[in-house]
């Protein structure tokens, strides 16, 4: 756990850090130009989260936590990610609507990603850049780390626990921290970085999809009409559930684990 609070610690830093490296200047500019001192618009908070990520993924880098090892970047089978697909699409769903059951927990992130998604190095920042620093960092390193020292189980619920936590927000902790759990476990049964990666993308950018698409629409329920919402869910269900059964039936063994553990969990 050493290793997962001292990574949190340092990806705050270096985003507190970049933001004043990118505000203070825009701001003497600003100031020299005669213009407001716009310190919030989309650019700018744009910019200094992108700045951020690069420093953070060079501080992975140089520290060791990103893997060389073939196994973690190998692209797993066309029908192994057509699954992983398949469960991530389901999962946002059957979430989504635990999270409606929970009504009245603050975003208190709303205004900063209406603001992001305003210009495409925001959106980008969101759908691209965020999910790939995330995933090396939570599943590459801290899931990684855990896994060594801990049983799968415990490993995956903890690293699931401290990406929910690390996002703050209330409106996003639980459902980040499901989201955690099915990427560790991904991660976990593949050894591989790649299809977790291309889940978070296909997530963040569903999310920024509907928010531009839908700005009216709370929730994705709020797109439906009559019982076709729940019909879906009940689809999405099935589809989910087939889809880890599976998964969980083909995957490759983790080395560090025994056959029969692996095949059980």
């Amino acid at each position: 756990m050493k290793t997962a609070i001292k990574l949190v610690l340092v990806y705050f830093g270096v985003q507190i850090f970049s933001a004043f490296a990118v505000i203070i200047p825009t701001a003497i500019y600003n100031a020299a130009q005669g213009n407001a001192i716009d310190v919030v618009s989309d650019s700018t908070i744009a910019l200094a989260l992108f700045l951020g990520f690069i420093l953070m993924g060079a501080y992975l880098w140089r520290n060791g936590y990103i893997s060389t090892d073939k196994r973690t970047w190998s692209p797993v089978s066309p029908a192994y990610l057509a699954f992983t697909t398949l469960a991530c699409l389901t999962s946002i769903l059957i979430i989504e609507y635990l999270q409606t059951l929970m009504p009245g927990l603050p975003d208190l992130m709303k205004n900063t990603f209406n603001t992001l998604q305003s210009g495409w190095l925001g959106i980008l920042s969101i759908a691209v850049f965020g999910p790939v620093l995330e995933e090396l960092m939570f599943r590459g390193a801290i899931t990684d780390v855990l896994l060594k020292k801990y049983s799968p189980i415990k490993a995956i619920v903890l690293s699931a626990l401290v990406f929910g936590i690390f996002h703050i927000n209330p409106a996003q902790v639980i459902t980040a921290t499901l989201i955690g759990l099915l990427l560790g476990w991904i991660y976990y049964k593949t050894e591989s970085l790649i299809p977790c990666i291309l889940i978070h993308i296909l997530n963040n950018s569903l999310s920024v999809y509907i928010s531009l698409r839908y700005p009216q629409a709370e929730y994705i329920r709020d797109m439906f009409t009559g019982n076709t919402y729940f019909v879906v869910l009940i689809v999405a269900v099935i589809l989910f559930t087939g889809s880890i059964l599976w998964m969980k039936r083909i995957s490759t063994l983790r080395t560090h684990g025994s056959t029969e553990e692996h095949r059980v969990f």
